[in-house]
């Protein structure tokens, strides 16, 4: 009888503490909650609430609850929804500069995304889409860098890539990418890109170790090239109207959660990677059916010089300066 009377005590505080909320800020994303970006986006729910003392309730949805990867920035414009999270390649049509991100071997490394990113060129980014005035860019969030694999041969040189079908996500810059090493790429939904592997409708593809893994690429993928070409993340935004109705305080709160939630995000995402190459090289130890492959500094040089010819086509869309500031960022 206890328990029964203090649940109800406890459930009553909720329901009043979901009243006293002054803003209810709905936050939709399209991954498990256990995911980097799913914990990242619990951590913020808890922190603007702690922050704002209770001023704003936040609800987080994760799993595409509300709104599927194709609906959600539609949800965003209309104010359905005030807070998600899509890769930077949605936000190519609004802001063609986001293409930066998709262009290979631009980023040396963490550090240097990361300088990117909270830099100069990142914010440039970042104004490109506030000047839309239907959504704000919040923060970066990461989903780590790119790797080869396929089930044809190892890629190792340049060379390996002639003639394979590459399935890639609809980007003129990675399609220059793939041509520019002989290679055939294939615009496919992540949904069906398992079975255009298993089935042969695409030889190889281009993924961070977290989609590689999860969605069981290495069942159906002979050989995967540690070579960090590419990057694949997520850009925060925020329905501007929603936060322009906030008075300073309440913005203040959030920015400061979104600037913890971030950290959280990298943190998480760093660790995750670290976790899925093990689990990987124990795959490959245990059942003989996938070669994992650490490019040499030669061997990358060989794939940064050929594609380095892609950067030259992109200088009128995303632009010359912009390319050459995030080269040069230290």
């Amino acid at each position: 009888m206890k328990k029964i009377v203090l649940g109800t005590i406890a459930a009553a505080m909720l329901a009043t503490a979901g009243l006293a909320a002054e803003y209810v800020m709905k936050v939709s994303h399209v991954v498990s909650a256990s995911t980097p970006k799913g914990k990242a986006a619990d951590f913020f729910e808890k922190r603007v609430e702690e922050l704002s003392g209770g001023k704003i309730d936040v609800q987080v949805f994760p799993n595409s609850q509300l709104y599927g990867d194709g609906e959600e920035m539609k949800a965003l414009v209309m104010n359905n929804v005030q807070l998600i999270m899509p890769s930077l390649s949605k936000f190519t049509s609004i802001a063609p500069q986001m293409q930066l991100f998709d262009l290979p071997f631009i980023f040396r490394d963490k550090a240097h995304l990361y300088n990117v990113m909270d830099g100069e060129v990142g914010a440039i980014l970042k104004s490109k889409i506030n000047e839309k005035k239907q959504m704000m860019a919040m923060d970066y969030w990461d989903a780590g860098f790119k790797h080869f694999s396929s089930s044809k041969q190892p890629i190792i040189n340049p060379e390996d890539a002639k003639g394979l079908k590459f399935r890639i996500q609809s980007s003129k810059v990675l399609e220059a990418q793939f041509k520019a090493v002989g290679g055939n790429p294939q615009v496919l939904p992540f949904s069906e890109v398992y079975s255009a592997l298993q089935q042969g409708v695409v030889d190889a593809t281009e993924n961070p170790l977290s989609n590689f893994y999860t969605k069981k690429f290495h069942e159906v993928q002979s050989n995967l090239t540690l070579s960090s070409h590419g990057y694949l993340g997520y850009l925060v935004v925020m329905n501007t109207k929603f936060w322009n109705s906030l008075p300073k305080d309440l913005q203040a709160n959030i920015s400061q959660a979104m600037k913890e939630a971030t950290e959280l995000e990298r943190k998480e995402s760093s660790i995750e990677d670290e976790k899925i190459m093990e689990a990987l090289k124990t795959y490959a130890k245990d059942t003989n059916k996938l070669e994992i492959i650490e490019l040499t500094p030669e061997q990358k040089q060989q794939w940064q010089k050929v594609m380095a010819d892609v950067y030259p086509k992109f200088y009128d869309v995303i632009g010359e300066d912009l390319i050459k500031k995030a080269i040069d960022t230290k």
